[in-house]
């Protein structure tokens, strides 16, 4: 009688692979929390396990494997594990989490408005930062509204100096209003008069 051979399901698959990435994330050796990381950078059902791990990660250059598969991924989830690190008070930290946010425009964008009307003006600072990247004409209608209605002349400086990269024309009006409403803020008239010249010159 012939034998028959059976197919036996070996733990060879990409699945199978992720699942082990996923575990290694907690292990304790930091070469293979660097790895995982770098391995499950094409996995969308990784976010939750790559956020869980960026939140106790000690070592920098793991921190920043972990933020990288994150941007990589680039979808909502992504995005939504990496804001809180906007409120991070580790520069390091904070700074990898904007470079992540600003290479992802697209899947940004939708938090952008609720981000430059929080209650913190450092987070709506960096929320600026994080406009810059959008398209010119979009980043402008953005920044805009900060003009209208910011309160803190700092959070305009930011918006002020983003405009005067990305700016187009259509900023002069609310340039020149918030010049108006911030007179006795000297700096910012000052920048707000560099800004103008930069656009009026064909920049924007």
């Amino acid at each position: 009688m012939p034998l028959v051979r059976r197919d036996i399901a070996r733990p060879t698959t990409a699945s199978a692979d992720e699942a082990a990435a996923r575990d290694a994330l907690r292990s304790a050796d930091p070469d293979m929390r660097w790895n995982a990381a770098r391995a499950l950078g094409a996995d969308p059902a990784s976010v939750a396990s790559l956020a869980a791990a960026l939140s106790t990660e000690p070592v920098p250059r793991v921190r920043e494997a972990i933020m990288t598969a994150l941007m990589r991924i680039g979808n909502e989830e992504s995005v939504k594990a990496l804001l809180p690190y906007l409120r991070e008070q580790d520069a390091a930290r904070r700074g990898a989490a904007i470079e992540a946010l600003q290479a992802l425009p697209d899947v940004t964008a939708p938090f952008l408005s609720a981000l430059l009307q929080d209650a913190d003006s450092d987070v709506r600072i960096l929320a600026v930062e994080l406009v810059r990247t959008m398209p010119a004409a979009e980043a402008t209608r953005l920044l805009c509204e900060v003009l209208a209605h910011e309160p803190h002349p700092n959070v305009c400086a930011s918006a002020v100096d983003a405009l005067a990269e990305v700016g187009t024309r259509d900023a002069l009006p609310a340039l020149e209003a918030c010049a108006r409403r911030f007179a006795d803020t000297p700096f910012l008239p000052f920048a707000i008069s560099i800004a103008v010249a930069r656009i009026s010159d064909g920049k924007g």
